[in-house]
Formats: C-alpha cells, structure tokens, sequence
C-alpha cells in the first residue's frame, strides 16, 4: 500500500501531536479536517495539524482554507512551528506561547446534502437523512390502546415502557434537473414501537410509520448578517401505517424548506400543504389540526455533542408538539441518545392523542 501525506505526517510527526494537543481535542480536529471537501483544504489542514514545513505560499494558504488557525501567518523558521498554530499555542521564537485561536466552524449541510462542486458523490449513493436511533427504553405517561380497541374486542393493553427506533436515508437519484440547480432525491424514513417487553402481548409491534419522499434541494450560498442560508428543497411526502379499517392512518404533503446555519448551530424550517382533505375514503380528516402546518428544527453542536429540538404548532387548534434530544460521545459514529417528547402525534396512530415520553438508547451519527 502506498503511504499517504497524512499517514506519513503520522509516523515523522508524533511529538507535534503529543506534545501541546489532548487526544479527544486532537480527534475533534482530525474530525474536522476529514469533513473538508477539497482535497487541497484537507491536506492542508493534515499537514498543519503534524507540525510539517509548508514550503510554498500556496500551500500554506490551502491550510488556512481548510480553517486551520494562524497557517496563513507562515512558518517560523526558528522553531519549525506556526505562531498561533492549530495545537492550541504553539511556541513562538522569542519563547512565549501564541493564544489559542477560535475553533473553525465547519458545515454540516454542504456534505449532507452535497451544495457544492467538493462534496458532490454522484448519483446513487446513500446517505443519512433524518436522525437514525435506537432507544432500549422509552416510557410513555399514557398509553393510546383505544384505536386497538375499536379494531378487535381483544384489543392490547399496551405497557408504558416500550422500545423505539428510526431508520432513516437519502439516495441523489439525479444530478442538475435540467438546467436549473436542483437535485432530485429520494428519501425514507421509518419509524417503529415495539412493545419489546410486553412478554404477556407476545411483543407486538404497536405502530410502525413509513415516510418514503422525493425532493429537489438546490444550493442558496448566501450570508445575512452572519446566518448561512445553506439550501431550499421542495418535496412530496407520504407517510402511513400500513394498516386497515379503523387502524389505518396516512397523509400526503407538499412541503418547501429553507436550511440555514450560524455558527455550530444548524436551523431547517418547514412548512407543508397536505394534499389528501377529501372526507371520503380518509380516516384521519384531522390530522392538520394536531400535527399542524410546518415544523421547526434546531440542533447544536459543541465539542462531540449535539442538541437538537423539533417544534410542531397549529395555532389556531392550539395543539402542538415539541421533542428534545441529547447526542453525547461514545465511540467512532456511536453516540448516546436520551429524547424526551411532549404533545401530539409521536405517531400516526397517536396523531390526536396526548402525551409525554422519555427514552434512552444510541444514535448513530454519520
């Protein structure tokens, strides 16, 4: 195998990462050198991060691209460092210790929905779309068995504590729809609860949603007063339970969202028209009144944790929904995920039914 810049920067290079750079701030950095797009920005930020000699401008200016602090400042010949370099105060000629420079911000919607000519992967491939996790634990303060009910005299009485996952990914199924800047994707997101510990039930599953899509997302690429407007996508959505009778929930939207970033925080509103009103053959007519016209989602990011929170609200019904999540770091691309739930509409079966839940598990973040 030939050896690569970075893994050759590695094996010459070992005191510069040792040295000034704890292991989990050196992985933060690493990280973020591997989310550049440019193959130029993200050698550069390798090679930065290793301590190594940057011979020419040119190079030292890909560095400084990549958000590596103080490249562009040039090399100090003295000490073979970078004043103000991106170890966290490097030693400078006359033996102080430059500052600490501010942390890079990096984009987490160009890769995730390739916006530029770097990130671009072609057709075909997957990628994450909505937040895939696994929650072992999820305990609900009321349980919905009433729709069971009317479906069998048997019915199920539901336990409190269930387990829940979502499955959730994008495919680029073309590449520029005519001469325009969009993209066509495909989407699909599945949600399930799984009385898992319902022994006595012999542990059905209680609801599963199923949300293909189809979307044409063009970059924006413009900045007001320090807010990225990132991307604008157009889409179609069904979403159902695959049930029959009076189980059977399903809706279909048009919806238009803006995706935006500032700073480490990432910011997608949306808002949709549902296109399925006729009262004929629908068996939940209603279903705008609790889950509304649109949502909101916020996440943070900060030193391998994220924050996130997703709104729903129909003012005039005032009835609404709010979610809150907790990414913590475990190891690679698994992270511990605490999500707490309160109002309508968890799921489709649960559309207009009230309630608050807590659960804990794993998500994985790509």
């Amino acid at each position: 195998m030939k050896p690569t810049p970075l893994l050759c920067a590695l094996i010459l290079s070992p005191a510069a990462f040792a040295q000034s750079t704890p292991p989990a701030e050196l992985e933060q950095r690493l990280e973020r050198c591997a989310l550049l797009g440019d193959p130029t920005a993200r050698l550069g930020c390798y090679d930065a991060l290793a301590n190594r000699p940057q011979p020419t401008d040119p190079d030292m200016a890909a560095a400084a691209a990549a958000g590596v602090p103080g490249a562009d400042k040039g090399r100090d010949t003295h000490s073979g460092a970078f004043p103000g370099g991106p170890v966290g105060g490097l030693v400078q000629t006359d033996g102080s210790k430059a500052p600490a420079a501010a942390e890079p911000e990096v984009s987490r919607m160009i890769p995730l929905w390739e916006l530029d000519a770097a990130s671009k992967r072609g057709v075909f491939n997957f990628r994450p779309h909505r937040d895939n996790y696994l929650l072992l634990v999820n305990y609900s303060n009321s349980t919905n068995d009433t729709p069971f009910e009317d479906f069998t005299p048997a019915g199920i009485k539901s336990k409190h504590v269930e387990l829940s996952y979502q499955l959730s990914f994008k495919m680029k199924m073309l590449e520029g729809i005519g001469q325009t800047p969009f993209d066509l994707w495909f989407g699909y997101t599945q949600q399930s609860f799984w009385q898992a510990y319902n022994r006595s039930a012999s542990s059905p599953f209680r609801e599963t949603n199923y949300q293909p899509e189809v979307m044409a997302t063009a970059p924006i690429g413009k900045n007001i007063g320090g807010l990225n407007l990132r991307y604008l996508t157009f889409g179609g959505v069904h979403q159902s339970n695959g049930q029959t009778s009076t189980l059977s929930r399903s809706w279909n939207r048009l919806y238009a969202e803006v995706g935006a970033e500032y700073g480490k925080l990432a910011i997608a509103a949306r808002v949709w028209k549902r296109l399925d009103n006729a009262k004929s053959d629908n068996d939940n007519i209603d279903i705008t009144d609790f889950m509304g016209n649109g949502d909101l989602k916020l996440s943070y990011r900060s030193d391998g944790h994220e924050y996130s929170m997703l709104a729903r609200r129909n003012f005039g019904k005032k009835h609404g929904a709010v979610q809150l999540g907790w990414a913590f770091p475990l190891r690679d691309n698994l992270k511990g995920y605490t999500q707490f739930f309160s109002g309508y509409g968890q799921s489709l079966i649960d559309y207009n039914y009230s309630q608050m839940s807590l659960g804990a598990g794993f998500l994985i973040d790509f």
